[in-house]
């Protein structure tokens, strides 16, 4: 039992949460003031909690495993959770479900975890499962909205679709091996034209969870339509934890094919990141700029993968750090200005600056982090990735990603010109930041300065790995 409780902590916190926000709704009820205080320190405790207490070792023959390394991952997560329960605050105030939400945003996270932790295709399956469909509900959480409702509908659409390939894939898996097991796999992969077949469907499966081009189409749309905690969640915290898997089952259970998934996963991480920077480009509403930005960033994330190597491990989870903060500030900043002005376009960013300095310079800090630009712990991320990926001597493949490095820093600066130097004789008026929303940005601009500089994170990662 002491086994039991010390390997799943994370998994039975998050459990508890949920069963205490279903007391709650059950019970004479909170007001939403309160209510999102409680949540709040509630995920303090759970991101708390998870730097403590970490063992490794293996649950129910192997299903469920953890190691320190996915210890962290997980506390990133939790990192990530905390800081939306704390940047969207205005919207939880107005809204009439705040438990519900939660409820449904903690067993996506809790699907997400086990997910990590997923020792079998079949636990990996239905923790895949119970991440995505409260992830749908979230989606339609804009009642009033029709555009809420479409893009709850493109993303069951989509999932359905490529929970259909995953279970082919793994159908294929088992029929070519006669296992679904991670640690029996590596031994009975030999290339054989079924096994590569089944590869290419699960590698289908998690290009549509990654948003990874051409499987991508729902992203911006989602992304869109959804309430922006939604949108921020999708982001941030799935994609990591996605990524965080994929890297997992590429270099363990599908090592012996390293051939094979290495020139496809180069090809991707090509199409990935040009794609998405040229769709970037276009787009004048925040949310779909985000989308196609992240699009992008999930290019770079493929370019450290195919170093194959523990250098490959730590850029991804150093990188997923880092996202969390950037990506979290710049939806926090555009948040902020939407719920009080329902503006959302680029060019409405015209002249921010004159009459919000702080957001301004957040949203700054958030899209120089992502563009890369030194001295932000973007900079320090995206030369991690590109370094893992020049392991194999593939220079070319480094050169193209090198110049969609050059091609984001326009699209980038296109944002932080609007902000800083373009007029506007009707700029966004003086926005009114709540506390909860202020003191999570803060913790953003500083997550983006000090991850980079303080060199003993990564390498502290590294050493997990």
């Amino acid at each position: 039992m002491n086994e039991f409780v010390t390997l799943m902590k994370s998994e039975l916190v998050i459990t508890v949460i949920i069963f205490l926000l279903l007391f709650i709704k059950l019970g004479s009820g909170m007001k939403n003031g309160m209510l999102l205080l409680v949540i709040q320190n509630l995920l303090l405790l759970n991101l708390v909690i998870g730097f403590f207490f970490n063992a490794e070792g293996n649950l129910f023959d192997g299903m469920f495993h953890t190691t320190a390394l996915i210890a962290f991952q997980k506390s990133i997560l939790n990192l990530g959770v905390y800081l939306i329960s704390l940047l969207f605050a205005g919207w939880y105030m107005k809204s009439e479900h705040l438990a519900e939400f939660f409820i449904l945003l903690l067993s996506a996270l809790l699907g997400l975890d086990l997910l990590i932790s997923s020792g079998n295709f079949l636990i990996f399956f239905l923790s895949l499962e119970l991440a995505t469909i409260p992830l749908a509900a979230m989606a339609n959480f804009d009642l009033e909205k029709k555009i809420s409702s479409e893009a709850a509908m493109k993303m069951i659409l989509s999932s359905a679709f490529s929970s259909g390939i995953l279970l082919f894939g793994i159908s294929l898996v088992y029929g070519a091996t006669g296992t679904i097991s991670f640690a029996a796999l590596p031994v009975l992969l030999d290339g054989s034209p079924l096994q590569i077949m089944a590869f290419v469907f699960l590698i289908t499966a998690f290009a549509f969870k990654l948003s990874i081009v051409p499987f991508h189409l729902w992203t911006a749309d989602v992304y869109e339509g959804s309430p922006i905690a939604t949108t921020s969640f999708l982001s941030v915290i799935s994609k990591g934890a996605i990524a965080f898997v994929f890297v997992s089952v590429l270099y363990k259970a599908f090592q012996p094919m390293h051939e094979v998934w290495h020139n496809m996963v180069m090809m991707l991480s090509i199409i990935t990141m040009i794609i998405g920077n040229l769709f970037a480009l276009r787009q004048q509403n925040i949310k779909r700029f985000l989308a196609f930005s992240s699009i992008a960033q999930v290019g770079f994330i493929l370019v450290g993968i195919t170093g194959n190597s523990i250098d490959g491990i730590s850029s991804v989870v150093y990188f997923i750090l880092i996202y969390v903060f950037s990506n979290l500030a710049a939806f926090g900043v555009a948040a902020a200005i939407s719920s009080q002005t329902g503006k959302e376009k680029i060019d409405d960013y015209k002249g921010l600056y004159k009459t919000n300095p702080w957001l301004s310079w957040v949203m700054a800090l958030a899209l120089f982090s992502l563009a890369g630009i030194p001295p932000t712990a973007g900079f320090f991320g995206k030369l991690f990735l590109l370094t893992a990926g020049a392991a194999n001597d593939n220079y070319g493949f480094i050169l193209i990603a090198a110049l969609n490095l050059i091609v984001s820093l326009y699209y980038y600066l296109r944002v932080i010109r609007s902000i800083f130097m373009d007029k506007n004789e009707q700029p966004v008026e003086k926005i009114n930041i709540h506390p909860s929303t202020k003191f999570a940005l803060i913790i953003c601009a500083a997550g983006i300065i000090l991850v980079g500089l303080m060199s003993w994170i990564y390498d502290y990662i590294h050493t997990l790995g």
